[in-house]
């Protein structure tokens, strides 16, 4: 099964946080509607839109709208994640759970390393309205509530070999794997509008760089030397991809080859092209053994979350909620 099937507990408590730069914004009281007030703590209309923000631009990269209902719904569930938030955040608290200077040094460094340098960092920081000491504090708080969630909820779960062989079992269709290439390709660009000069400019370059080759020329370097796509800096390398990943021209020459094999000139919407196949995997089942552990991994992370759900449902009903929200 591809990795990217299961997601970790990191990630189900991100359902609860907001602690990244893209998703803070102080909100501004006084000149704002509340939506809900968490025992004394007060959330704002400007928090709840900050937060639809975040996932409507998660869902526009996927190429998903939702319709009026779709959104109702969703503003009601996002604000949900948003009290769960703070109960957590109080929770954490009122159980003086401590985070030290260093853990927050982490966060802050990993962060930084999203960006190319120090200026793209504060640059972001200013966009937001927000100073690096605030930011720390929110990673602070939203680290509490992690440790919360461990020590409360999820080392309590535990997933036997037995419940991972069974799930394995069960479900055969999600550990199939498809045939895959891992291939290199130099790449002669050629711009939609261009003309039959230009386009006989640059099959002549690619058919030049196809003879380097055929003398013996390093398939990598040439790429690092004359390809435009930005996987030169790879010696042209695309890592592995299946069926239906890749323009059809590209993706027949590639399943075609062998590893090792150089394919002829390749025509598509973006230029000219030669491919180099580096590996192939066949069509199969992924071996139990070879996924085992990130099975124990999704199963936990399902368990966590239904227990998480009862734990924030208790911590609820001790408090005093009141929603605002039209």
């Amino acid at each position: 099964m591809c990795q990217k099937r299961f997601i970790t507990i990191f990630a189900l408590v991100a359902c609860f946080l907001m602690g990244t730069i893209a998703s803070f914004s102080p909100a501004k009281a006084g000149k704002d509607e509340k939506v809900a007030v968490v025992n004394d703590h007060i959330i704002y209309m400007s928090n709840l839109n900050e937060e639809m923000s975040r996932y409507e631009r998660q869902l526009a990269s996927a190429g998903q709208v939702l319709n009026e209902e779709q959104q109702a719904e969703m503003r009601s569930n996002v604000l949900d994640g948003l009290i769960n938030r703070e109960l957590l955040k109080q929770e954490s608290e009122k159980q003086g759970i401590e985070i030290g200077s260093h853990e927050v040094d982490q966060e802050m460094a990993t962060l930084k390393e999203r960006f190319p340098n120090e200026e793209g960092f504060r640059m972001a920081l200013s966009q937001m309205e927000i100073d690096e000491e605030t930011l720390r504090q929110q990673f602070s708080q939203d680290l509490a509530v992690q440790k919360l969630i461990d020590t409360q909820v999820a080392h309590k779960v535990e997933v036997t070999p037995e419940e991972a062989k069974s799930f394995y079992d069960s479900n055969p269709e999600l550990f199939k794997s498809p045939e895959m290439v891992r291939a290199s390709h130099i790449l002669v660009k050629v711009e939609p509008q261009a003309t039959s000069a230009e386009k006989a400019k640059a099959r002549e370059k690619i058919e030049g760089i196809q003879q380097r080759l055929q003398r013996g020329g390093e398939f990598a370097e040439l790429a690092r030397e004359y390809s435009d796509c930005p996987s030169a800096q790879r010696g042209g390398d695309l890592d592995f991809f299946q069926k239906g990943q890749m323009v059809a021209p590209f993706e027949n020459a590639a399943f075609s080859l062998e590893p090792g094999q150089v394919s002829e000139v390749v025509e598509t919407q973006f230029g000219y092209h030669l491919i180099k196949v580096t590996d192939k995997t066949e069509a199969g089942v992924t071996p139990y053994e070879n996924i085992a552990g990130q099975i124990g991994q999704h199963l936990k992370q399902q368990k966590v979350n239904q227990e998480l759900s009862e734990y924030v449902a208790q911590l609820k009903s001790r408090a005093d909620v009141k929603t605002y929200l039209k």
